[in-house]
């Protein structure tokens, strides 16, 4: 398998855009504007030029490539810390109860209210595969890259991640959500809102949106129904954080109402069970299942699949393929992880 991972540089600018126009909408870390997406490489390439020792409102945008055909077929995301140049705005759901002694019953009334609760998180996001390239494993080499790249350089992100994914929309890209709760105080629809998101920030939300509580007993049972519920698109992306440890704790999107979902960093799975291994050498005869493996630092970070012989020493060995992809040389280190 010729796929890797990699830092996204200008040059692969016209392939993420082509992939942002696939989405369909309500993606907001990968819109289908061409100034938010240069904006989104160049703010990339300053992160990972800089030489910091803590989490910084940085983004670390990362592309799949077919290095034999010379083709992106995906890309994700990292931001190094959110919530401190922009309020991130969460709802949080949660139940009042009320007793009435003279009615003798007791009422559990579930509302939601704006928060910024996650402020200090870094969050992992932006997760796209090009449909034709759905199988093979390379979504979860995808995502998975994001936690690697995090162990790697583990000063840069903070104790806690966290991971929003889209919520339900219908065939004309229309949020019930939105329609409901968010659409009335913005005058416009779900997608001017959340491409005007995008371009410029949340700031407009705290302008506008209620700071009340909203009980949701007085939402439509359309908008009732999708809280806390995935698009049928990121449905496997949610199975992949669940399994990594990450868990939906009553956060959802103010736009559409989607569940956002968190994990303590040194608990994510692969950032925890991955191990450090040293190159002694490659070998074409390596054999066995496929691991997950990542080498470099900042610019110079990859990662594929590959085969690896683990040494009585501790060392191991790989393909001379699999060392090219990776840009890897004798004795350097190497993250490894089964899948």
């Amino acid at each position: 398998m010729s796929f890797r991972v990699r830092p996204a540089g200008n040059d692969d600018f016209q392939a993420i855009y082509e992939m942002a126009k696939l989405t369909g909408g309500g993606f907001t870390n990968l819109p289908p504007d061409r100034g938010s997406l240069v904006e989104k490489l160049i703010r990339s390439e300053k992160a990972f030029e800089a030489e910091i020792e803590s989490p910084t409102d940085d983004l670390y945008l990362m592309v799949l490539e077919n290095v034999e055909a010379g083709q992106v077929r995906g890309t994700c995301q990292i931001f190094g810390v959110v919530g401190r140049e922009w309020p991130f705005y969460s709802y949080r759901l949660s139940t009042l109860t009320q007793t009435s002694k003279a009615l003798a019953k007791t009422f559990r009334a579930e509302t939601l209210t704006l928060c910024t609760d996650f402020e200090g998180c870094s969050e992992v996001g932006g997760l796209f595969l090009h449909p034709a390239e759905r199988a093979g494993g390379l979504g979860l080499l995808l995502a998975r890259s994001r936690y690697l790249f995090i162990k790697k350089h583990r000063n840069r992100f903070a104790g806690r991640l966290l991971a929003e994914l889209r919520g339900v929309m219908d065939e004309s890209g229309r949020s019930p959500f939105w329609d409901s709760v968010g659409g009335k105080f913005f005058g416009m629809d779900f997608r001017e809102a959340d491409e005007f998101n995008a371009m410029y920030g949340t700031q407009f939300i705290a302008d506008l949106m209620p700071k009340t509580p909203i009980y949701t007993a007085l939402l439509p049972d359309s908008a009732r129904a999708v809280i806390g519920v995935p698009h049928a698109s990121g449905r496997a992306a949610m199975k992949m954080l669940e399994n990594e440890g990450f868990a939906f704790d009553c956060y959802v999107d103010i736009f559409d109402a989607g569940p956002t979902v968190s994990a303590a960093t040194d608990q994510v799975r692969t950032i925890r069970d991955s191990r450090e291994l040293t190159l002694s050498g490659v070998a074409a005869d390596v054999e066995g299942e496929p691991m997950m493996l990542a080498a470099g630092h900042l610019k110079s970070f990859a990662a594929c699949y590959g085969a690896v012989r683990v040494q009585p020493d501790g060392s191991a060995m790989i393909r001379p393929e699999t060392a090219e992809l990776l840009a890897l040389r004798p004795g350097e280190s190497f993250l490894a992880m089964g899948r």
